[in-house]
This record gives C-alpha cells, sequence and structure tokens, in this order.
C-alpha cells in the first residue's frame, strides 16, 4: 500500500515514520527548511533513546500523475485549502484531512472533488530537537487517532492504522466530533496566550478557574445548538463543578503530558490556534 503524507511536521513525520515501520511504502511531502532538512539528513527520530532514520521517500513536488492509496493531508487548519487545491489535480483516491477545523466536508469536496475526503483527526504530539523528530501518540484512553465514518475506506483505514500499532476509533458524526474537541482546546490554548508565564500557567488558579469555566460553558453551548458530545465522555464536562475541573486542569498544564501535547503545539501554532478560537465562538454564538 502507498501512502503519502502532505506535511512534513511533528504530526505527519510520526506517523510516516510508525507507518513506515509497519513495512508501508511512505512518501513525505515537505518544503522549506523542513524540506532541506529530510533532504540531507532523511527522516531521523528518536526512539528507545537512539535516532534512527525512516524508509521513506522524500518529494519537493506532486506530479499529477501520482497515484497514492491515501494521502494522509497533516497541515494546520489554516493552511487546509490551499493544500486541497495543490491535491485537486492528483490522481489518488483518498484524502485524509487530520486537521483542526469546523469546515465540513462538502466544501472540501468543491475544492478537490466529489466523494475523496476522508476526516480524521491525529492523536499524537511532540516536537523537534534540532531535526530530530521526538513525538509520541496520545494515549489512547485520552485520544485516539479518529476516523469518520464515511462509505466504508475508513475500515480500511482504521487496519492500516491498527498494522503500524496506531490505536484509533471511528466516530458516525466527525463534524460534531470536531466541535467538540475545539470547545475544549480552545480555551486551553486561550490559557497559554493570556498568561504572563506559559511554561508555568497550571500554577496560575485564577486563569485554571476562568479556563475551566469557559471548557464548561463551551459544552453547554454546544448543547444547544443540537449536537451531542462526542466522544460520550464529553458528558462529564456537564457534571464536573469549576472548582473540580480548575483543579485537574492545574495538574494537567503542569505534567509532562500537558507539555508534550498542549504546551508544544499552542506554542508552536498560535495564528491556527488564534482562527479557530474566532471560528469556534462565531459557530457558537458567544463572544469572547
Amino acid at each position: 500500500m502507498r501512502i503519502l503524507i502532505y506535511g512534513a511536521g511533528v504530526i505527519g513525520s510520526l506517523y510516516a515514520v510508525m507507518l513506515s515501520e509497519a513495512g508501508f511504502d511512505i512518501s513525505v511531502y515537505a518544503r522549506g527548511k523542513r524540506l532541506e532538512s529530510l533532504t540531507e539528513h532523511g527522516l531521523r527520530y528518536k526512539k528507545d533513546n537512539k535516532v534512527r532514520t525512516a524508509k521513506v521517500n522524500v518529494l519537493s513536488r506532486l506530479e499529477e500523475s501520482d497515484c497514492y492509496d491515501f494521502v494522509l493531508l497533516t497541515v494546520r487548519g489554516n493552511q487546509l485549502l490551499t493544500a486541497l487545491w495543490e491535491l485537486k489535480s492528483n490522481m489518488s483516491p483518498t484524502i485524509v484531512t487530520m486537521v483542526n477545523s469546523l469546515d465540513t466536508r462538502d466544501r472540501w469536496d468543491a475544492v478537490c472533488g466529489p466523494g475523496r475526503i476522508l476526516p480524521a483527526f491525529p492523536g499524537a504530539g511532540g516536537g523537534f530537537n534540532g531535526d530530530v523528530l521526538d513525538a509520541a501518540l496520545t494515549p489512547r484512553i485520552i485520544q485516539p487517532t479518529t476516523i469518520g465514518r464515511t462509505d466504508g475506506r475508513e475500515k480500511q483505514l482504521a487496519a492500516m492504522f491498527k498494522l503500524a500499532k496506531i490505536p484509533c476509533q471511528i466516530v458516525d458524526d466527525m463534524h460534531a466530533w470536531q466541535i467538540c474537541h475545539l470547545g475544549m482546546v480552545v480555551p486551553i490554548a486561550d490559557a497559554y496566550y493570556e498568561s504572563g508565564d506559559p511554561k508555568n500557567v497550571g500554577r496560575d488558579r485564577d486563569l485554571m478557574r476562568k479556563t475551566a469555566r469557559q471548557i464548561i460553558n463551551n459544552f453547554r453551548d454546544i448543547r444547544e445548538k443540537g449536537y451531542s458530545l462526542s466522544p460520550p465522555k464529553m458528558n462529564l464536562f456537564r457534571i464536573l463543578s469549576t472548582p473540580i475541573l480548575a483543579a485537574i486542569l492545574g495538574i494537567v498544564f503542569r505534567s509532562r503530558f500537558g507539555d508534550r501535547f498542549m504546551y508544544q503545539h499552542s506554542m508552536k501554532a498560535p495564528d491556527e490556534m488564534r482562527l479557530l478560537h474566532q471560528q469556534l465562538y462565531n459557530f457558537i454564538g458567544t463572544e469572547i
């Protein structure tokens, strides 16, 4: 099976590594400094305290005649439409949109052609030490890779991830799942941006209470819009009090998990997260 990873940041690189380790034929499309690094050194990653090099093909351009079984689109939300325009003429039948977005499939179909989009979302985080990837999958109990149910292709994608030891789940309404995901992660990113000391924001009790209150309000507003909370564990936010959730958030923000999966992404992608902030609160009709 041939797989194209469009986007060689942390997420795309980690999925490229894991899928290549499972024996799939992986190509990575990159640009700029990341392309220079991959061309010179290969896709280097840290595993078991050793630096290894993944077996992948590095591409600097896409040919219209190229055909892959799946294209994993691992770019930031504000780069999505540009990427879809570039993939419009490519022959690959399935584009897996692994991005933060409130857009629906019909808008993406209008760009790259109907029936090609398979919506999904990664469960991973981390960063680079120089040009060496140091990343990991999110614990399954918190957030496995999530795939939207479509026309059966999601089962093939899930089987591929299983072979690569990437935990995943299939949900019936990926749009609702994305809304709920942003209802939680947007206030988390906002906390980092509001703090004068983002690295230690978990120690700011007032900001933790504000963040907890906003998350609770978001899930109330999402339900009032007529959406079921997805996954169902998000219903916990309906019963947690603000003080209890604030205490939990303080612990999580100060943890290694918080540093790897929350802090690093928020601080690397402020433009994306601020755009998502605007889109989320426009969508649920709340002024923030």
